[in-house]
């Protein structure tokens, strides 16, 4: 890619999008397109193709999607299914009507079967049941990948699929109600934290900035205390305690949004389509590449990792009787580092880095 070619990012805004801008800018590309959901709602087929006329982007980055925790996944299932679809449908069929040179679609490695064998190849891909709580979104990003895989077959385009694996980093979803794993229990064991050493400025400064349940710094220290109880986070037997989902033992993979931002952009300007199968295979599938660190942890061990950095003196207390979600999903990332790229941020480190940059925003 030209310095100066057009780019659209569709999602600027998120923690994915907003990585991506920040490491193209870093790279030296000047032309980039963004539009706010105000401006542009994906979802409206009109909206998008007169977008796409009018500004005629060269290349695509498609990190706008609805997301969400284990909650949000399955409370709002017929939302999280439409939503995705019709903004990859919009997208990705502008982009093979208007030219686009190349496009890259993000998805999730939610797209593997919950029994899937560790670590997950792509060629995993449609080889069992889905984790049940997140399906809905999981058969969209199925659906883009092959939309992805298909247009480039009928059409000669030149879109690319890639899955990564938990993401977090500046610019993340720190709502209880919606966000990921990591993100929430960073908030939570921090406010566990403000409430032990009685730091109520913090607190107020938290909940002011993104309130819980329309629970913001204005309301009682009581009401505020209720509202955290809800969550998860407690006094019991004099001592602050932070309730997490499920047994802790489900392992999991992550990696810091600016690891993944340079993994996106390092295949955008080094791979194609054709790259990513074997050309001699008679049928073209799973052309999808995964993007992780191929390193996993406990829930427990991160949570534990949360409390440290934070340096919460209560107890971490694990609720069985919540789901744990799929036991493990690691990603085997052998494609992606056979394309010449490996993460930099290690985890300890991302954390502190998470961590420093919510005492500044929430």
């Amino acid at each position: 890619m030209k310095k100066d070619a057009k780019i659209y990012v569709a999602g600027h805004r998120g923690l994915v999008g907003s990585a991506i801008v920040k490491n193209l800018r870093q790279k030296g590309f000047t032309n980039l397109i963004m539009r706010t959901h105000a401006e542009l709602d994906l979802t409206h087929q009109d909206s998008v193709a007169f977008f796409f006329a009018k500004e005629q982007p060269e290349y695509v980055i498609l990190a706008a999607a609805k997301v969400g925790g284990i909650v949000a996944n399955n409370t709002y299932r017929a939302d999280f299914i439409f939503e995705n679809t019709m903004i990859q449908n919009n997208v990705i069929h502008q982009s093979y009507l208007h030219g686009v040179k190349k496009l890259l679609f993000l998805g999730s490695t939610c797209i593997y079967p919950k029994e899937c064998p560790q670590p997950m190849k792509e060629e995993y891909l449609l080889t069992g049941r889905l984790e049940y709580t997140n399906e809905p979104y999981a058969i969209a990003k199925i659906a883009g990948i092959k939309m992805c895989e298909s247009y480039n077959l009928q059409y000669g385009t030149n879109f690319i699929s890639v899955m990564p694996t938990n993401l977090y980093g500046p610019n993340d979803n720190f709502d209880l109600e919606t966000s990921h794993v990591l993100p929430a229990l960073l908030r939570k064991i921090k406010l566990a934290h403000y409430l032990e050493t009685h730091n109520w400025d913090q607190i107020k400064k938290d909940l002011s900035n993104l309130p819980i349940e329309n629970v913001d710094g204005t309301f009682s220290n009581e009401e505020i205390i209720d509202v955290l109880s809800k969550y998860g986070v407690q006094k019991l037997d004099n001592k602050w305690v932070v309730e997490i989902w499920g047994t802790g033992q489900p392992l999991r993979e992550f990696l810091y949004s600016e690891d993944m931002a340079d993994a996106c952009i390092h295949i955008m300007e080094n791979v194609n389509f054709k790259d990513t199968f074997d050309p001699i295979t008679k049928e073209v599938r799973n052309t999808h590449i995964n993007i992780g660190t191929g390193k996993e942890i406990s829930i427990n061990a991160l949570a534990n990792l949360i409390k440290k950095t934070v340096g919460f003196q209560g107890e971490l207390v694990f609720n069985p009787e919540k789901p744990d979600g799929t036991l493990r999903k690691l990603t085997d990332v052998s494609k992606l580092n056979n394309l010449n790229w490996i993460e930099k941020v290690q985890l300890v480190e991302g954390v502190m880095k998470l961590y420093k940059s919510s005492l500044n925003n929430l």
